[in-house]
């Protein structure tokens, strides 16, 4: 379990975590445009 560690640092979970919020906002931001536009 410690080697799993090693090979991820929490700098890179916290990037992850980072980028998929970001990626979330910005898919749900693109649906909300096209859900405006429909109507």
């Amino acid at each position: 379990m410690n080697n799993m560690e090693e090979k991820f640092p929490r700098a890179l979970w916290v990037r992850l975590i980072i980028y998929i919020a970001v990626g979330h906002v910005f898919a749900a931001f693109i649906y909300l445009l096209f859900e405006m536009g429909a109507k």
